[in-house]
C-alpha cells in the first residue's frame, strides 16, 4: 500500500494548506464590508472551467441587470466544497452575477452572523450550504422577510423556516446505493465499523440509511467514531486508529463523506496488520478521491456521489428560478450514482474529467433549468 500512503500523506497536507490559507485571509466577520468572506477560494487555480451553453431566451427580471449573490457556508475546506463553490461561482458568473463568499470555517455562530452580514448587504439573492437550523432560522428568516429569496443546501431547515427553498442530495439513494455493494461484497452476519457524525443534515439522512441495512444484515457495529471539523479527515484518523486497535476484526467501515472517507484510509495506514483485511465505503467524490481509489492496495472499493461542481451549479439555477418567481417545486433533488474502484481501473479514469466522460449522468445540466439561463456544464 506505498503508493497509497504517500497519495494520502500529501492530500491530507494539502487540506491543511487549504485551511491555513482561508485562515490567514480572514473571514467575513474580520472585514465588516464582507469582502474578506471571498477568501474561501483555496484551490480554485485548479479548478474545473466549466461549459456554458448559451441562453435562447430573454431573461426576465431581476437578471435583465446585473444580480448580486452571497453564499453564507458553514465551511469551505475539503475537497467536495471547494468543487461546489467553484460550480456556484460559474454559473453565478453565467447570469451574468457577481458572488460573495462567507466562510465560516466550521463555526456555527460565525455562519450565523456571516449570514446577518449577508442580508445586511441586500444582494438580490443568498444560498446558505450547511450548517444547523437552530442557529440558521433567525437569519433565513429575517432574509425572506426582507424579501431576499433565499436557497438552503442540506440543511433540515423548512420545518423553522417553511418559505426557504431546500435542495440537497438524494442522500437515501447515495446511502443504499454504496450499501447495496457493501451487502455484496461482505455478506451478512460480519462486524462492521461506522464512521459518522451527527447533526449534520446529509450525513443523519444517511445514517437513517446505515441503521435500516445494519439491521437487516445483521452487522454487529463495534465502533462509531468521527468528527466534523474544519479538517475533518486529519481530525477523524486518529479516532479511527484508535477504535481499530481496539477492533481490529471488522470487515468493512462506512464512512458516508469523503473527508470522513479520507481519514477512514489513513487510520487503516497506521494499522499495517489489517493491510487487505478491511474494506472501506464511501461517499462523494473528486479528482483527490479518484486517485485514492485507485491506488494500489487501496481499501476504498465504492462510493455514492454526484458531481459537486455540477451541484453548485444547479443550487444557482434554482436560486434564480425562484428569484424570476418560476420555481414550482419547494424542495430539489439531484440524483447520485455508484461508483466503485472497479470501474475507475477498468474504465482508465483517472480525474473528473474522465468520470464525466464515462458517466454521463453525473451532468445535470437539465436540472431546475429555463431557456433564459445559461447552463453551465462541467
Amino acid at each position: 500500500m506505498r503508493n497509497s500512503k504517500v497519495l494520502l500523506a500529501g492530500l491530507l497536507g494539502a487540506s491543511v494548506f487549504a485551511m491555513s490559507a482561508c485562515s490567514q485571509g480572514g473571514t467575513a466577520d474580520d472585514d465588516p464590508s464582507g469582502d474578506a468572506g471571498t477568501t474561501a477560494d483555496a484551490g480554485e487555480g485548479s479548478a474545473d472551467e466549466g461549459e456554458t451553453t448559451s441562453a435562447s431566451a430573454e431573461a426576465p427580471a431581476p437578471f435583465d441587470e446585473a444580480v448580486n449573490i452571497a453564499i453564507v457556508q458553514n465551511s469551505g475546506q475539503g475537497d467536495y466544497f471547494q468543487q461546489y463553490l467553484n460550480g456556484t461561482r460559474q454559473q453565478v458568473e453565467a447570469l451574468g452575477g457577481e458572488l460573495a463568499v462567507f466562510d465560516a470555517q466550521g463555526d456555527n455562530a460565525t455562519q450565523a452572523s456571516q449570514l446577518d452580514q449577508a442580508i445586511a448587504a441586500s444582494p438580490d439573492g443568498i444560498i446558505v450550504r450547511h450548517g444547523f437550523p437552530d442557529t440558521l432560522c433567525p437569519g433565513v428568516n429575517k432574509a425572506i422577510e426582507q424579501g431576499i429569496p433565499v436557497i438552503i443546501y442540506d440543511v433540515e431547515i423548512q420545518e423553522c423556516a417553511p418559505e426557504a427553498i431546500q435542495t440537497q442530495q438524494s442522500d437515501v439513494e447515495m446511502a443504499s446505493l454504496v450499501l447495496d455493494q457493501m451487502v455484496e461484497d461482505i455478506g451478512s452476519d460480519q462486524n462492521v465499523g461506522y464512521v459518522n457524525v451527527a447533526g449534520i443534515a446529509p450525513l443523519d439522512r444517511r445514517d437513517a440509511v446505515w441503521q435500516d441495512y445494519k439491521a437487516e444484515n445483521n452487522w454487529t457495529e463495534l465502533f462509531k467514531t468521527g468528527t466534523y471539523t474544519n479538517s475533518s479527515a486529519t481530525d477523524t484518523a486518529p479516532m479511527v486508529s484508535n477504535a481499530l486497535k481496539a477492533n481490529p476484526d471488522v470487515a468493512a467501515i462506512y464512512a458516508p463523506y469523503d473527508e470522513l472517507t479520507k481519514g477512514t484510509l489513513s487510520a487503516l495506514e497506521q494499522n499495517p496488520d489489517l493491510e487487505g483485511k478491511v474494506k472501506v465505503y464511501g461517499a462523494d467524490i473528486s479528482t483527490a478521491d479518484i486517485e485514492l481509489m485507485k491506488a494500489e492496495g487501496s481499501p476504498w472499493v465504492a462510493t455514492g456521489a454526484t458531481d459537486p461542481n455540477a451541484i453548485g451549479a444547479a443550487v444557482v439555477r434554482t436560486l434564480a428560478l425562484h428569484m424570476a418567481g418560476e420555481l414550482q417545486e419547494t424542495k430539489v433533488e439531484f440524483p447520485p450514482i455508484l461508483i466503485t474502484a472497479d470501474f475507475l481501473r477498468e474504465n482508465d479514469v483517472n480525474n473528473m474529467e474522465d468520470l464525466r466522460a464515462a458517466e454521463p449522468a453525473l451532468n445535470i445540466a437539465d436540472v431546475s433549468s429555463a431557456d433564459w439561463i445559461p447552463s453551465v456544464t462541467f
